[in-house]
């Protein structure tokens, strides 16, 4: 059976991760978000899977290749050109993406599903297929049931007594909405749904194909399961799932590595004196780490592989990605570390360079941490030590 992951958007919302990991590609205890779609596919015989990509398609490509070490076949549909020697991603939209693969060779020829490639699901694929066919349905989106408080966070789809899908609400308040299921962005569809979409334009399935099918009257259903769904939207979310899943609260995510000691595992050669440091589960500590004594980590945290805790540091409810050194004097409670950049949990970002916090928060690659001023940089000294580390802990 065949189906499409949409990896081709930018995640604009997922900044600055997504600067150099593509969506789909951001990690979940060092396993991309879309591994687990590709799995989920072969586990309910989807064997034949398209991708579309444009933005950072290579590492995509690169690391999913022909499919064939996850069991599957799969195949990419790059969107963008070649400008002045430049290769640029031109994302098509979800539906635009669809029509393309079709245009090229007629790949959708039976029943199909389509799933967006940055949300952790664990549906039964094989029983939405079975519903989807019994109703003689074109396209089936399939529905979560959120609390009503939830609900201005998503797309609300409006059915009859009969699952027929009568209208979508963009984000509506609670008081507003008319129903408490969601679009979870997880599709059925038969071949024919791409005879509505146009070719070589930008075409999105929420916003510009359903209206059309509601419009039409044509056998459009929706379907509310209860199933796991973690929607990878924001760095929030992202940071959320990350606790989450040290938590034991999300299924079928197995936290990697070794447990060296209850709820703290770790992956190849971590260097640590176990009695010279206060770590408390949960805890992930990526390989060739390196964690100081007199350093203090307090889960549910994640230290990526090749980072640095120096003595001194605190990490608490926090993320940090590979190759990543905390000064002596981090503290870091309920924050993500990518690069250069530190976000809290409601998504506040602080670049640690340019506000002149390197000496504490840099790369783990670097022969030092404190950086020469040179004549063409004079040092910054605007903030005392101690007033970085308030900002940094308090912004």
């Amino acid at each position: 059976m065949k189906a499409m992951i949409l990896a081709a958007g930018k995640g604009t919302r997922v900044r600055p991760i997504t600067y150099t990991i593509p969506k789909p590609m951001i990690p979940i205890l060092q396993k991309p978000v879309m591994e687990f779609l590709v799995e989920l596919l072969r586990q309910h015989g989807f064997n034949q899977i398209m991708v579309n990509v444009s933005h950072l398609a290579d590492e995509i490509e690169n690391y999913f290749r022909d499919g064939q070490r996850f069991g599957v076949e799969i195949g990419y549909s790059f969107e963008g050109q070649i400008v002045d020697g430049v290769l640029e991603g031109k994302a098509l939209g979800s539906a635009g993406g669809m029509r393309r693969i079709q245009d090229f060779s007629p790949f959708f020829d039976d029943t199909f599903v389509v799933l967006c490639g940055d949300a952790l699901i664990d549906l039964d694929l094989t029983a939405a297929l079975k519903w989807h066919r019994e109703r003689g349905s074109i396209a089936t989106v399939i529905m979560k049931s959120v609390p009503w408080e939830n609900v201005s966070s998503y797309g609300v789809v409006v059915t009859d007594e009969l699952g027929r899908i009568k209208a979508f609400q963009e984000k509506p308040s609670a008081e507003a909405a008319l129903r408490n299921s969601i679009n979870t962005v997880i599709y059925i569809f038969e071949p024919e749904i791409l005879d509505y979409i146009p070719s070589g334009q930008q075409y999105d399935i929420g916003r510009q194909l359903f209206p059309k099918l509601v419009e039409m009257n044509a056998p459009f259903y929706g379907l509310t399961m209860d199933f796991e769904w973690v929607d990878i939207g924001k760095v929030p979310d992202y940071w959320q799932t990350i606790q989450s899943v040290l938590k034991g609260e999300i299924a079928n995510v197995a936290i990697p590595g070794h447990e060296v000691a209850p709820g703290i595992y770790t992956g190849l050669n971590v260097a640590v004196n176990w009695d010279k440091v206060d770590i408390r589960g949960p805890v992930y500590i990526g390989g060739m780490t390196r964690i100081e004594d007199g350093a203090k980590i307090v889960g549910p945290a994640m230290i990526g592989p090749n980072c640095s805790i120096c003595g001194g540091a605190t990490v608490e409810k926090s993320v940090i990605f590979e190759y990543s050194r905390l000064g002596p004097g981090a503290r870091l409670v309920d924050k993500l570390v990518f690069g250069r950049y530190c976000v809290d949990k409601t998504g506040a970002t602080i670049d640690v360079q340019a506000a002149a916090l390197d000496w504490l928060i840099t790369d783990a690659r670097q022969d030092s941490p404190f950086m020469s001023p040179t004549a063409d940089q004079p040092p910054v000294t605007t903030l005392s030590k101690q007033d970085k580390v308030s900002h940094l802990s308090g912004y």
